[in-house]
């Protein structure tokens, strides 16, 4: 059988190599020397070569290039030179995603059996052939990269993969991002490490909420870092400053013009080394899905990814019918992530005289939800966004502040049992990360 291969390697390596294959190899043939990205990213799209070879100096190949060619079941190998810079290089590719990468000094039989085992790991299980793959650097953080705010006591060894909970539900004043910051509050109070992700990207407020002055989102930088493969452990904490004693804040975008600049790929990237940054991951979801769907890829892939998912409504009529309406499309959008069902602002004047008895009878009928967790409405959330503090600061006794630290201790308490009863995580995000 006969491989298409798309050369782009800027310099004269390219005609040296396809001239090599040209005359010595039957199964690999050179169906188009691509001068610029566009050219290869065309070709791919167009199904003109199986595999695509790739140069490390070519302009404006990045993690988004990598997630292209995955989504269009084209292999990729990429040339990196000799020495450090070699190594740099191949370092910053495999955090883009990049599987499989070769020294351009090497012979063209050995490119071309690396072509081949690059191609038979697409569709499969992306491994290949470990004996011929270039391995894939380590990218855990080692013990000089651990966060500055990883203070206070963890059962968490340096790199292990932490926990991730998501804030989502449908449009509505329902209170998520409220209740996403004071999460994160509960969490680092009760001893974990925290790292709130505003991914709100219609207009994030996380920042705001917590009196934070934010003219550079961290989230935006990050994911450019992502794209560049320049994300670590410690570029991600220099961007998510301490806002609370054992959190952070990697802050979004409040303007809802720069949501694309958040792209699919390297938001995955970012979550990963969230991940191995914290013991707790809260992120903070744009209400609702989009009418097209395309435009929520990011949004969707969170859902899938994470450990649980707390969906959130808001305790009135049409808050109601909303969360039922959402809820039952759980079973499309994110079949296997755990849901826990959660209702803010419950209060007697939109619920009736028994709001609390009202609600849970209403979701149970409607939904067939059960253990609902129910947050009342409190003037103390007002006060505390106007300090610019969270609960645990602002209102400590307060009855929203206790409901929310009931739901941080049963988060706890689902996810750690469930992650030890698993043999492996089927949720989450890069296991490469925590592979040691």
């Amino acid at each position: 059988m006969t491989t298409g291969v798309l050369l782009a390697v800027p310099g004269p390596g390219e005609a040296a190599l396809a001239a090599a294959w040209s005359g010595a190899r039957r199964d690999l043939v050179v169906t188009r020397r691509c001068a610029d990205l566009a050219e290869v990213l065309a070709a791919a799209a167009a199904g003109l070569g199986r595999a695509v070879v790739l140069g490390d100096g070519l302009e404006g190949a990045d993690g988004e290039t990598v997630a292209a060619l995955r989504e269009h079941g084209v292999a990729l190998l990429v040339l990196v030179p000799d020495g450090t810079a070699g190594e740099a290089a191949q370092r910053r590719w495999a955090q883009r995603g990049a599987q499989h990468v070769a020294r351009a000094s090497e012979g063209p039989e050995a490119l071309a059996r690396r072509v081949l085992t690059a191609v038979a790991a697409v569709g499969g299980d992306g491994d290949g052939d470990g004996g011929v793959r270039t391995g894939a650097p380590e990218v855990v953080p080692e013990a000089a990269a651990v966060p500055a705010w990883s203070g206070g006591p963890t059962g968490a060894p340096v790199g292990a993969r932490g926990r991730s909970v998501a804030v989502w539900g449908p449009v509505g004043s329902a209170g998520r991002t409220t209740l996403a910051v004071n999460l994160a509050a509960e969490l680092a109070a009760a001893g974990s490490r925290s790292l709130l992700v505003d991914l709100d990207v219609r207009g994030a407020s996380a920042a705001q909420l917590l009196g934070v002055l934010d003219d550079a989102p961290g989230l935006l930088a990050a994911v450019r870092a992502a794209t560049a493969g320049r994300l670590d452990a410690a570029a991600l904490t220099a961007l998510a400053p301490e806002v609370l004693p054992g959190a952070a804040l990697l802050s979004g975008s409040a303007d809802p013009w720069r949501r694309a600049e958040v792209r699919p790929a390297a938001l995955r990237r970012v979550l990963d080394v969230a991940a191995v940054c914290a013991d707790w991951v809260v992120l903070d979801l744009p209400a609702g899905l989009e009418e097209d769907e395309g435009r929520d890829t990011a949004l969707l892939q969170v859902l899938e990814a994470v450990d649980v998912l707390l969906v959130v409504g808001a305790a009135d009529p049409v808050g109601l019918q909303r969360w039922v309406r959402t809820w039952q499309r759980l079973g499309d959008l994110c079949p296997s992530t755990p849901a826990v069902p959660v209702v803010g602002r419950v209060r007697a004047a939109a619920a009736g005289s028994d709001p609390e008895r009202a609600v849970r009878r209403t979701l149970r009928r409607f939904a067939g939800a059960e253990d609902v967790v129910l947050l009342p409405e409190d003037d103390a959330a007002d006060r505390a966004a106007l300090a610019g503090r969270s609960l645990v600061e602002a209102a400590p006794r307060s009855p929203l502040r206790r409901a929310v630290r009931a739901l941080a201790d049963r988060l706890d308490a689902h996810v750690g049992s469930r992650a030890a009863e698993e043999e492996e995580p089927t949720h989450g995000f890069d296991p490469l990360l925590t592979s040691g």
